[in-house]
């Protein structure tokens, strides 16, 4: 089988010849790997294709993401490029909109990836009207996957390549609002400006159902991803994620299954106070489901039963204390410990980490990580 359909297999809970096995290389090991900085990574290598090259090295399982924009004639912007010094690079931008202008800044290290510097937000009564006509002045009838679809084509059967759906809604808008998190927090949580973050929430889900309506329409992808930042138990807690989040990504999910597409849901942190909300929801696949500190999942039998056959797991290897800090033993243990709570039928399991798979990684780590869930996950 490949690597692409033991992934959908476990997505849709059909058995394969044995579990997946789906280490979440992200930014770190890929730029490792290809022997490039940070700045070269994020702005001038192809994401799927540096995945590609470590799933390769690997010879394992995975997913990853790839972007279609919907063209937005309505904004028009210009950014510039700032060196700080010879490791660090700013990049600045204004958009202008008939609203008015929004700014905002990144900045790119050649260690670390890149971080928001300024949100475009910055006064909600002057910027949230131009803020929301660019991101809702478009046109997704009107999108055009052509790079999505190649990138779909030149993965193949290698791993899963999901296609990108951003952020649920409560990220969407703290990402954009100057303050961040804790500023986000504070207005979401006034009961006077409820109605208007209400009427905010419904526009948002409304673009992104006709989003995902034309995607579906225009593209071969099976599956498609939601991301967080802030939207998990961890920062914005089991209540507020129910009420502003969990609605929007179950509509997402019903729309999708409707066209007989799937849905994946990164929910990193501590999740064991909603895992019970996942199979409500209707996604297909949860990852991390990291472990403590970070995490608070420690009885995958529990999960199971509480994912009651409905949704997929992925993640559980600890990223620091077992990958980093461990030795190949201790990842060999780890991924026994991983098959035996969850029993004898692994068909909804996924064996990958607890997010991003840290550079400091030894090989040997990854390699005993991979040999054993091969050796332990036969069906």
């Amino acid at each position: 089988m490949t690597g692409k359909q033991r992934m959908l297999n476990a997505y849709r809970g059909v058995a394969s010849d044995r579990v997946p096995i789906a280490p979440e290389f992200w930014y770190y090991y890929p730029a490792k790997l290809l022997g490039v900085d940070m700045i070269a990574f994020e702005r001038e290598v192809p994401f799927h294709t540096a995945l590609a090259t470590t799933f390769a090295r690997f010879a394992c399982e995975g997913w990853g993401i790839t972007f279609a924009g919907v063209p937005n004639a309505r904004v028009t912007g210009a950014s510039t490029d700032t060196w700080v010094d010879a490791d660090t690079l700013d990049v600045r931008w204004t958009t202008h909109t008939p609203h008015g202008d929004l700014t905002g800044a990144q900045r790119f290290t050649r260690n670390e990836p890149s971080w928001t510097l300024e949100r475009p937000i910055k006064d909600p009564a002057r910027d949230l009207p131009a803020w929301e006509l660019t991101q809702f002045g478009g046109d997704p009838e009107a999108i055009d996957p052509a790079g999505a679809i190649r990138a779909w084509d030149e993965v193949g059967e290698q791993y899963l390549l999901e296609l990108y759906l951003g952020v649920p809604f409560f990220d969407w808008y703290a990402g954009a609002r100057e303050g961040g998190f804790l500023t986000a927090l504070d207005e979401i949580m006034d009961p006077d400006l409820t109605p208007a973050f209400e009427g905010l929430r419904a526009r948002y889900q409304e673009y992104q159902l006709r989003l995902v309506r034309a995607l579906c329409a225009k593209t071969p992808f099976e599956s498609f991803f939601i991301g967080c930042s802030y939207s998990c138990n961890s920062l914005l807690g089991p209540a507020l994620w129910r009420q502003w989040d969990k609605p929007v990504i179950a509509a997402l999910a019903d729309e999708l299954h409707r066209h007989g597409r799937l849905l994946h849901l990164h929910y990193h942190g501590r999740s064991r106070d909603t895992v019970a909300d996942f199979p409500k929801i209707g996604v297909d696949c949860v990852c991390p489901f990291e472990r403590p500190p970070g995490g608070d999942i420690t009885d995958l039998t529990e999960v199971r039963r509480l994912l009651d056959e409905r949704v997929t797991m992925n993640g559980n290897v600890h990223t620091v204390e077992t990958l980093i800090r461990g030795t190949a033993d201790d990842v060999r243990r780890e991924v026994e410990e991983i098959f035996t709570q969850w029993g004898p039928d692994p068909r909804r399991l996924i064996l990958g980490t607890g997010d991003q798979v840290g550079r400091e990684t030894p090989e040997e780590s990854l390699y005993a990580l991979i040999e054993a869930g091969k050796r332990l996950g036969q069906m």
